[in-house]
């Protein structure tokens, strides 16, 4: 099970906070009470987008050139985006967005509550989850964490471009052949993919939370952490003594190749884990949620991929 839109959105919207949001939309200091959206130079011409994550504002970027202003309200890699509050200068931002993109899915429900009470009609919303055609597997929850699909992805892309096309139509062109170069340097991760799924395909794994289960799928690994495990930690809530021996157990007992960690939303519990794969000798690949700093997508990406790769051939 992955988080609760309940958790992502705690304390976020209440009616007096949204209340105070709309209150200080106006206010000449908006731009002073924002410690962790990026935006990229504006021009009067260039298209204002909106992404809930700097994940999404990269590709946007990337297809969109010097032609859109990108706003990204999550952007600072220590920040945990299911903790994420809300400010003034997010809500004006997306009242003035010509394109908003997020990932949907529960993942990050406040772009669809600050969107509602901007009053933004014109806005064209991309939801990465919908336009990926990703839905939960029969009896189980959805996996949202979209970004490590490159097939979804590239979706994306085109969605992307699409919609920049409409908002600026004397370059539609141009947004159709960047978002194109865009999905062809998708292809070497997925190359990468396959590549590993050939010489680890069905090797065992162990998981904190679902973030990276799309890449390590489409890699042939199988995830090994009891269910359980990863449902309390992506809930936050606190794993039991008996599944957490079960889950030490899959490293003290070297039942599996690599641990593939979030570190953005690290725990008492998945410090545990960590601790127990370094003991084992067992690999420990790091993940995250939003863009390390000085990366853009394709490269990060190209980095996990990588280092999941050099992990299982040790």
């Amino acid at each position: 099970m992955l988080m609760s839109p309940t958790r992502r959105v705690a304390a976020l919207l209440s009616c007096a906070g949204l209340a105070a949001l709309l209150a200080g939309c106006g206010s000449s200091s908006d731009s002073k009470d924002d410690d962790n959206a990026s935006a990229s130079p504006a021009s009067g011409s260039a298209v204002p987008v909106v992404a809930s994550t700097n994940v999404y504002g990269d590709i946007a970027e990337q297809i969109g050139g010097d032609r859109v202003a990108v706003t990204s309200i999550i952007s600072d890699p220590d920040q945990d985006p299911h903790s994420y509050e809300a400010n003034t200068r997010n809500q004006l931002a997306l009242s003035k967005a010509k394109v908003v993109v997020e990932n949907g899915g529960g993942y990050d429900d406040f772009i669809d509550r600050m969107l509602k009470s901007s009053d933004n009609s014109s806005a064209e919303l991309i939801n990465a989850v919908k336009v990926s055609g990703r839905t939960a597997p029969k009896g189980g929850e959805l996996n949202e964490h979209i970004w490590y699909d490159f097939p979804g992805v590239a979706k994306v892309a085109d969605r992307i471009a699409a919609a920049l096309g409409k908002a600026d139509p004397a370059n539609a062109e141009t947004f159709t052949k960047n978002a194109e170069t865009f999905k062809g340097k998708l292809t070497p991760l997925q190359t990468k993919e396959a590549d590993i799924k050939k010489k680890h395909g069905g090797e065992a794994i162990g998981i904190t939370e679902p973030v990276p289960l799309y890449l390590t799928e489409a890699s042939g690994l199988v995830n090994r952490t009891p269910e359980d495990f990863s449902e309390a930690i992506e809930e936050g809530d606190d794993v039991s003594a008996k599944v957490l021996q079960e889950t030490l157990a899959l490293y003290s007992d070297k039942q599996v190749k690599a641990l593939v960690y979030n570190e953005q939303t690290s725990g008492p519990q998945t410090e545990k884990v960590e601790d127990a794969a370094k003991k084992a000798a067992i690999p420990v690949v790091p993940v995250t949620e939003t863009l390390p700093e000085g990366k853009d997508y394709l490269g990060w990406m190209t980095d996990n991929v990588d280092a999941l790769a050099s992990a299982l051939d040790k």
